[in-house]
């Protein structure tokens, strides 16, 4: 990860004490191959020349057939082809089209504060990428797709797109390709060699029967039944835990002759994948049934906790609800996952989800299970709220990551039917906003929540703060100057201390960012801060001495900064929290800066891009590069600091405003780092190395 944002500046290696670190490989985001994958090698050939010659195609086909699975098949061999590579976006989660430019924006690494359109923003930084690009599951968000890709195609001569739907987006530069069954016919069919698989994977003990050529054309006969549509197949498969094959093919057939004039207003291939769901539906135990229509409820992934949650109820007891999922896990109506930092995970593919959501309509449940996953995931929000500055940081930061799908879901239901959990969500959320790369979209939950919501309160003062943050980051000092002033009004009413220090820090930074060092110290200097009171373990606490040492470097008083920042690292040792300790390692790289300490800045700065490579934190990698360019070159390597400064500026633009738009103390540091590197190996060799960090991968 390191090497995403540092070049090796020609040494054969770093030595002991070099701020450099590693090479990591090229950019993008793929999913892991589909473990079973058979044939398609007609597709796959069409594919390549198209992805090769043409730059927007459209997999299309019926729900199941596996139009996902053979776009990362195809997209796994191409990589090379595209300077920027491959980047993955799952729309399946995705429910509100006004929110499609973030997700992509995001998957693609692109964490845009500015306030400007996201639409033009993408587009802008897009302009010079030479990429692929894949949006798996857009049927459900076809015009939004259509007018994003439209724009991004236009705007970058560079970007190639795959699409997965079950609709063509109707572009008029669109190829479609449409995905069909396997071949199903005869001994040897992909079908069959597919079904064989999955069969294998739910009973090893099912090889005796594909051994036997009498039994070996029973299997074929059920996947010339199936049509050879791969999740049909899958599911039928699950079955062989407890049935032989001939039970299998007995029963399927008499589920078929039930339903073969019922849904005569299909199309052969929909009405054997909803067949097929149905019949293994009908299977289940009852609740089984219960839970998966219940499941129907989360967009995307989930885990145990909220299964149980969310879903128990009824017959379906909490301690029932990990043996029943399971269950489904093994009939292959869910699907399990082990991720890196938030454990098990679980999902549904859209085709099941959406015949368990027909069936929760039928039970009457849609409301209740939506108003229990909103309630469940507001509680989270707060719970990470009240644990974001702790030792859970990093695992807080990966787990609502992960369930940032149902975080929307349940914001988007709560500002329709209870807009004071909403307000409270949204403002609990503020590390999400402000830390997370999640500025527009917090920005707007945000403005809606605030729209709607009563004046006065904690929750609306938490949520106006977080707004502030979020115009912040922007660079909308005045907005967000206006906003510090209202949360210090808002904060007085409450008699709280904590909403004071918080207002305060809001405040100070809107004034210190375009140069007012000494208003900012009046506002969060240690006399402020012992004005005010409260925890000094709190995050307004902390966050005003953050500010304070900023100011302190600011206006040069190095020492000073230094000290403030070294009690601000402490403070974070001691709760055992990550985000604002690198923040005070940065401060400390600059007062060491302004001392002259440019080995000591490296060590400091080597700290605090370590700490915000654990979060994602793009903001504070971009001003760590600048820094650490700035000491490197303070140390004689004007090669290396050049690298690190074109580095620099690739994070820059995935934040969308160089230094924070200008900020005068921002903008002076990078100064001096690219003076000193000119002055150390002359403007030819600068430009030259300047180029190659800026062709870094930034994913």
């Amino acid at each position: 990860m390191f090497g995403e944002y540092s070049i090796n500046s020609g040494r054969s290696g770093p030595p002991d004490g070099d701020p450099r670190p590693n090479a990591s490989p090229g950019p993008g985001n793929l999913p892991p191959e589909a473990p079973a994958f058979i044939g398609r090698d007609s597709e796959l050939g069409l594919l390549d020349a198209l992805l090769r010659e043409r730059r927007l195609i459209t997999l299309t086909g019926v729900g199941g057939v596996g139009k996902s699975r053979l776009a990362r098949r195809a997209v796994h061999g191409p990589g090379g082809r595209h300077r920027d590579g491959v980047w993955w976006v799952d729309l399946s989660p995705l429910r509100d089209p006004a929110l499609l430019t973030s997700t992509v924006a995001h998957a693609l690494g692109f964490s845009d504060h500015r306030a400007r359109s996201p639409d033009e923003e993408l587009c802008a930084w897009m302009a010079d990428k030479e990429l692929l690009l894949v949006l798996d599951t857009a049927e459900h968000l076809v015009a939004a797709c259509r007018h994003l890709v439209g724009e991004l195609l236009q705007s970058a001569p560079g970007l190639t797109v795959l699409i997965t739907s079950r609709e063509p987006l109707g572009s008029p530069a669109e190829v479609l390709v449409e995905v069909r069954p396997l071949p199903a016919d005869g001994p040897r069919s992909d079908a069959l060699a597919l079904f064989r698989q999955y069969a294998l994977a739910a009973s090893p003990q099912a090889a005796a029967a594909f051994a036997d050529p009498r039994r070996a054309a029973v299997a074929a006969e059920v996947c010339r039944r199936l049509d050879g549509l791969p999740l049909a197949l899958e599911i039928a498969a699950a079955r062989l835990r407890s049935w032989s094959l001939e039970e299998l093919a007995q029963r399927l057939d008499a589920r078929f002759e039930v339903l073969s004039d019922s849904r005569g207003a299909l199309q052969p291939r929909h009405r054997t994948m909803r067949t097929s769901i149905g019949w293994s539906h009908e299977l289940c135990a009852p609740v089984e049934r219960l839970l998966w229509a219940r499941l129907s409820a989360f967009a995307g992934d989930f885990d145990l906790t909220a299964a149980r949650a969310v879903c128990s109820g009824g017959p379906l007891a909490p301690d029932r609800v990990e043996r029943v999922l399971d269950g489904l896990v093994a009939k292959s109506v869910v699907r399990r996952t082990e991720e890196r930092g938030s454990g098990a995970r679980y999902r549904m593919l859209d085709t099941i989800r959406e015949y368990g959501h027909d069936w929760l309509t039928e039970l009457d449940e849609v409301r209740t299970l939506a108003d229990r996953h909103a309630h469940w995931y507001a509680a989270l929000a707060r719970a990470a709220d009240a644990g974001w500055l702790g030792p859970g940081q990093v695992d807080w930061y990966r787990r609502m990551t992960a369930e940032h799908a149902q975080l929307r879901t349940a914001l988007e239901h709560l500002l329709g039917t209870d807009r004071s959990t909403a307000l409270e969500m949204a403002g609990s959320l503020w590390f999400f906003w402000f830390a997370c790369g999640h500025t527009h979209e917090g920005r707007g939950f945000l403005e809606r929540a605030l729209r709607t919501s009563p004046g006065t309160g904690s929750a609306h003062f938490q949520a106006l703060w977080a707004l502030g943050l979020t115009t912040m980051l922007q660079g909308e000092m005045p907005t967000a100057r206006a906003l510090g002033a209202r949360c210090v009004e808002a904060a007085a009413r409450l008699a709280d201390p904590e909403p004071e220090l918080r207002a305060a820090y809001l405040l100070s930074v809107a004034v210190l960012m375009p140069g007012d060092a000494p208003r900012a110290l009046e506002l969060a200097g240690p006399r402020a801060r012992a004005g005010h009171g409260g925890r000094t373990s709190g995050p307004g606490w902390l966050l005003c001495r953050l500010s304070a040492a900023y100011a302190l470097c600011d206006r040069g008083s190095f020492e000073e900064a230094a000290d403030e920042a070294r009690g601000l690292r402490e403070a974070c040792e001691e709760l055992g929290e990550r985000w604002l300790r690198a923040y005070a390692d940065y401060v400390l790289a600059v007062a060491a800066l302004g001392l002259g300490h440019h080995g000591e800045a490296a060590r400091h700065v080597r700290a605090m891009l370590s700490g915000k490579r654990l979060l994602g934190d793009r903001l504070g990698i971009a001003l760590g590069l600048d820094v650490l360019a700035a000491a490197v070159a303070g140390l004689g390597d004007g090669e290396f600091a050049a690298r690190l400064l074109g580095t620099g500026q690739a994070w820059w633009r995935t934040v969308g405003h160089p230094q924070m738009g200008g900020s005068p103390s921002l903008l002076a540091l990078r100064d001096e780092g690219e003076r000193r590197a000119r002055a150390a190996i002359g403007d030819a060799a600068y430009e030259d190395a300047f180029r190659g960090g800026a062709a870094a991968s930034t994913g």
